[in-house]
Parts: structure tokens; sequence; C-alpha cells
């Protein structure tokens, strides 16, 4: 169960990569432009502020990396970091787009799940 917990932890935590390249460096390019559903002129405006959440992402990535890195003593460094992308997540849905449920809050939660179950 262990093994397919970290196997999780790891996959949100290149969602996260991911996201932090669409927010810090595709943000207004085309690829970008789709994946958030926006204007080229919107995604000019707001290229700084995307970086700055692209950052964030970052640190989440770097958080569940840093608790696989640890081996078993880095269960407390998942679940803080698996709970911290499921309120960013759920946060994201009430406040930007529903999608966002699904794409980071319900596989933190799964996440979780598995690692405290683990």
């Amino acid at each position: 169960m262990s093994t397919v917990a970290n196997l999780v932890v790891g996959l949100i935590g290149l969602l996260h990569v991911y996201i932090l390249v669409l927010e810090m460096f595709l943000w207004d390019k085309p690829v970008g432009l789709r994946a958030f559903g926006q204007t080229r002129e919107f995604a000019t405006a707001t290229k700084v502020l995307a970086a700055n959440q692209g950052l964030y992402n970052g640190f989440l990535a770097a958080g569940l990396f840093w608790g696989l890195g640890l081996g078993d003593a880095g269960t407390g460094v998942k679940l803080f970091f698996l709970g911290c992308v499921l309120v960013a997540g759920v946060y994201g849905a009430a406040t930007a787009s529903r999608r966002i449920l699904w794409i980071q809050a319900l596989p933190a939660a799964v996440g979780l799940t598995l690692v405290l179950l683990a």
C-alpha cells in the first residue's frame, strides 16, 4: 500500500511541476491560453501574478518530493503538503474554476487517504 501511496504522491508532485511550468513560463503562450481558457490580453495583464502562483505550485511539489525523499520518516511532511494541495484545490474550485476540484483537490484527497492507510 505504501508503494501505491508514494506513487500517487509523486504523480501529484509532478502535476504541480507541470502547473508551475504552465503558470510561470507558458501563461501567455497558446498552450497556457488553452489550459486556462483565457484571452491573450488577459494573460498579458496577469502574467506576473500567474508566475507568482506558479512559484507556489513549485513549493507544493518540492514539499511532496521532500516527503518522498524522507522515506517512512516523511509521512508527516507528505500529509502536510497534501493537505495544502487539498485546501488550495478546494479554494480554487470555489473561487476560480470548478475544474480545479477534479484536477487538484480530488487527487490530493486520494493521496491523503492512501498515505493515511499505508
